[in-house]
């Protein structure tokens, strides 16, 4: 396993250990209740679903591309957040062949 897949496990494991215990503290309609009871929730909310969609339109297009059903991630993402992308990154295969064009090309640059 890659370095970049042990990070990626390990962001998962504490962000979904952190989502379930706010939900475990106040409820799946106290997160929402909470985030948008000030101008600052609200803000971070919002700025939460444009990141999450740009993830879910970045994340559709790829597993497309790769052959693999979004809709677990999709779902996911919808119900917890980060939890889906971050899940989906775990699922992506790596791609050997875009690192080794990128080295080819940083190269010819130099």
């Amino acid at each position: 396993m890659s370095w970049k897949k042990i990070a990626v496990v390990a962001v998962l494991f504490d962000f979904t250990c952190l989502t379930a215990y706010a939900v475990y503290e106040v409820g799946y309609v106290g997160f929402f209740e909470a985030m948008f009871s000030n101008i600052v929730g609200i803000t971070v909310g919002v700025d939460l679903f444009i990141a999450l969609g740009l993830a879910l339109v970045w994340m559709t297009r790829d597993a497309r591309e790769h052959g693999i059903s979004a809709t677990p991630y999709v779902l996911l993402t919808l119900a917890l957040g980060s939890v889906g992308p971050l899940a989906y990154l775990l699922r992506r295969p790596e791609e050997a062949g875009a690192r080794s064009a990128t080295a080819a090309h940083l190269a010819r640059a130099s």
